[in-house]
């Protein structure tokens, strides 16, 4: 079985380069990357906005595709299914042959500037490597909740795509402004608690929060970035919120190992 799976894991890995979108993909965090550094100097400011990119740029992709590919595999997947291959196995094979080269098109294109300009020396080191590791995890789980999407709406594609994009900006836009809401309108009542449970069911609020209490520009943070300082602490409010992380990350991987077991392709 283990052949089996890098051998679905090389022929998803070829057939995106085949593509050249990835190329694209990796070439256009390259290039952001590297404006930024020419404009901004260096230094956390490049990694600070470099982040409020990842942050929005990186789940929408990743979930589109991630749907993207569900949608238009399907006779690829029925092929597979026919022949003596475990379904634990082809999902696990398709997932990472998926979410393996768009993270491997992110880090290559964000490293490179980021390695010739110095930023993996010194101090800057630890704050780089945080902001890539959130930028990879964030592409594992949005490109589980894109397979989530596709096989639950499998049969009504406009439905799937439809969902996937509200899904996004409501993590991504919406969210924040509904915590706000909340806020003004309890603003009398001790509500922090609430406030960072919440922030917790939102992986992108999570990989923010994570950054700003790295960099600790609480002037940035926002309302549900404070809290989760205050409330939590810099060190235990770090280690909360990459373990929810890790969760996130492992939630959607299980649900749509769920959903592509009693699938009926």
């Amino acid at each position: 079985m283990i052949a089996v799976y890098y051998q679905i894991v090389r022929n998803e890995f070829q057939t995106l380069l085949r593509a050249r979108w990835l190329i694209g993909y990796g070439l256009i965090f390259l290039l952001l990357t590297d404006t930024l550094f020419r404009f901004t100097g260096g230094g956390a400011e490049v990694l600070v906005s470099l982040s409020n990119v990842i942050l929005l740029f990186i789940p929408l992709i990743s979930m589109l595709y991630g749907i993207l590919f569900i949608y238009q595999s399907r006779d690829y997947l029925e092929l597979l299914l026919t022949q003596p291959v475990n379904r634990e196995t082809l999902y696990w094979g398709l997932f990472t042959g998926i979410s393996g080269p768009l993270t491997s098109a992110f880090l290559a294109g964000t490293t490179l500037p980021l390695i010739w300009h110095g930023n993996f020396s010194g101090e800057p080191a630890m704050q780089t490597v945080l902001v890539l590791g959130i930028g990879a995890i964030l592409t594992f789980i949005f490109t589980g909740l894109g397979f989530v999407m596709g096989l639950a709406y499998y049969e009504e594609k406009i439905k799937g795509f439809g969902y996937s994009l509200m899904i996004w900006l409501f993590m991504a836009v919406i969210y924040d402004g509904l915590i706000l809401l909340l806020i003004f309108l309890l603003g009398d009542y001790p509500i922090e608690t609430g406030v960072v449970g919440l922030t917790m069911l939102n992986p992108i609020d999570l990989g923010r929060i994570l950054i700003l209490l790295e960099f600790d520009i609480s002037a940035l943070m926002g309302y549900t970035g404070a809290v989760f300082s205050q409330f939590l602490g810099s060190l235990k409010g770090m280690l909360t919120a990459s373990f929810m992380l890790v969760l996130w990350l492992i939630l959607p991987m299980w649900l749509g190992l769920r959903l592509f077991r009693k699938k009926d392709f």
